[in-house]
């Protein structure tokens, strides 16, 4: 009963969060187009049709088509899917493993935690995109690697917000109390840091989703992400370039995409920030 009310109240504060409704209502609406693009679209995307190339908006093709005839609705769902897709699997890895290795920092100190802190500069004296531009320039363009360079950079991340975490709550009593007890790091760690950092890590995680999407509309865009025929935001982008004065919509649709799931996960972001935040929760 304890555990339902306090979910019953998160969303009723989530209720009051103008940026949390309206972050939840757009990554939620994108989150179901990609899902349903898994099992359903109105045509298949890899179905050419030439006679039918760039016409506008009818019951056939409710978006109109591109320069080869397909129906641009399902391509945009098809390219929801795969951003979608490699954006939560990069996260992933960043989070399985910048985890592990921000706790280790913050348990045992000393030369373990310089040692990762030196990494995390390291990894951070390269932008992100940049990054993901090396990593698959050297190993070739593709969905995998487009994911293992995005979740390259989503370590340090997550390891520094770990590490900043937990450090603070290695000083409370609570912690120093079990220590005392006999407790050792590990155990500690996952009974007592990890739930409290949880807020921390799920309001980064949004932001590295939004990131991610973008590197990988990036990488695509330079033909370094996902290739043909897969579609995919980015590389629909590239290809509308050249025809912008003949089709607009062909980069517009795209690019609003892009534009309005990178919104709303970072409204998302700051809504859970301000509801899981305890001081900004008094104050409300």
């Amino acid at each position: 009963m304890a555990a339902r009310g306090g979910v019953m109240g998160l969303i009723v504060l989530g209720s009051r969060s103008r940026a949390f409704v309206i972050g939840g209502a757009i990554s939620a609406f994108f989150l179901a187009i990609a899902l349903i693009a898994l099992v359903w679209t109105p045509h298949s995307v890899f179905e050419m049709a030439i006679e039918d190339r760039m016409q506008g908006p009818s019951w056939d093709h409710l978006l109109g088509t591109d320069q080869f005839g397909r129906d641009l609705l399902s391509m945009l769902m098809v390219g929801a899917s795969n951003s979608i897709g490699v954006a939560v699997v990069a996260v992933g890895v960043g989070l399985a493993f910048g985890l592990p290795l921000g706790g280790l920092a913050a348990a045992r100190r000393g030369w373990i935690d310089e040692l990762v802190m030196r990494f995390n500069d390291f990894a951070f004296a390269f932008p992100a995109l940049l990054s993901a531009v090396m990593i698959t320039a050297v190993f070739g363009p593709g969905g995998v690697n487009s994911i293992i360079a995005i979740g390259i950079f989503n370590v340090p991340v997550f390891a520094r917000v770990t590490r900043g975490g937990a450090l603070v709550l290695w000083q409370r009593e609570y912690v120093l109390a079990a220590r005392m007890a006999g407790r050792g790091n590990a155990r500690i760690t996952l009974e007592h840091i990890l739930p409290n950092i949880a807020s921390l890590l799920i309001v980064q995680g949004t932001i590295q989703f939004a990131l991610g999407i973008l590197a990988e509309a990036g990488l695509s865009y330079l033909g370094l992400g996902t290739q043909p025929p897969l579609p995919s935001w980015g590389k629909m982008l590239a290809e509308a370039q050249t025809m912008l004065y003949l089709a607009p919509q062909l980069a517009i649709l795209p690019g609003l995409a892009i534009m309005l799931t990178v919104l709303g996960l970072n409204l998302l972001g700051d809504g859970l920030r301000d509801l899981l935040d305890p001081r900004l929760r008094q104050a409300r």
